[in-house]
C-alpha cells in the first residue's frame, strides 16, 4: 500500500515569499515548478502520484523536491527564527530548490594546448615538411604529438575540436573561430 508523504511545514511568511517568487516574471519555469510542488505539498497530505497528476509532472520529481525541502526544513525554520530578512529566506529557499553542482569530466587538454593546436592548424602544412596543401584531423593529431604539444590525442577529438563552425577547409574553420574569439583581428594568441 502506498504511503502518504509527510506534509511539509511552511510558515505564513515562507509561504508568502515562495508564492511571490513563483509568480515573479523573471523566475525560471523550472524553479517555479519546484516551488509549486513545495506549496502543494504543504497544503495537504497526498500521495506523490496525486500531487504529480495535479501539477502535470512526474511523481519522481515530486518525491525528489519534497525530500529536498523536507531535508532543509529545519535550517529554513532556524533562519526564520533567527530573524533572517525576506531576501535571505528567499535566497535559502532558492538554493534549496536549485540543482546540485555536478562536476562533469575534467578537461583533458589545457587552454595552452588548445591554443597551440589552433595555431598548428593555422600554419601551412608545407612548413612542417608535409606534402599536403591542407591539414586533415589525422595530420594535425600526428603533428601535435610529434611536437609534444600533447602526449596523445585522437583524430576524432581533433576533428570535433576544430569544427566550431562549418567551412570548406579546416584552416578556414579554425581561423573563423579564432577571429570570433579575438574580435575579428585574425591574430592568434601569442606563444606556443
Amino acid at each position: 500500500m502506498p504511503r502518504i508523504a509527510a506534509r511539509l511545514i511552511l510558515s505564513r511568511r515562507m509561504r508568502r515569499i515562495l508564492e511571490a517568487k513563483e509568480r515573479a516574471y523573471r523566475t525560471p519555469q523550472q524553479l517555479a515548478q519546484r516551488i509549486r510542488i513545495v506549496l502543494k505539498s504543504s497544503l495537504e497530505r497526498r500521495l506523490n502520484r496525486e500531487t504529480a497528476e495535479q501539477l502535470g509532472v512526474d511523481p519522481q520529481r515530486v518525491s525528489r523536491w519534497r525530500r529536498r525541502w523536507f531535508g532543509a526544513q529545519g535550517r529554513l525554520q532556524q533562519a526564520e527564527a533567527n530573524g533572517a530578512t525576506d531576501k535571505e529566506l528567499e535566497t535559502l529557499a532558492v538554493s534549496t530548490l536549485s540543482d546540485l553542482y555536478r562536476s562533469g569530466v575534467n578537461p583533458k587538454f589545457t587552454a595552452e594546448q588548445m591554443a597551440q593546436i589552433i595555431a598548428l592548424a593555422c600554419e601551412d602544412p608545407k612548413d612542417s615538411d608535409l606534402p599536403v596543401s591542407h591539414w586533415t584531423a589525422k595530420e594535425i593529431a600526428t603533428e601535435a604529438i610529434r611536437r609534444e604539444i600533447v602526449a596523445s590525442i585522437s583524430v576524432r577529438h581533433v576533428d570535433r575540436f576544430l569544427k566550431g563552425c562549418r567551412s570548406t577547409t579546416p584552416q578556414e574553420s579554425v581561423l573563423a573561430d579564432v577571429q570570433g574569439q579575438v574580435g575579428g583581428s585574425g591574430r592568434l594568441p601569442a606563444g606556443r
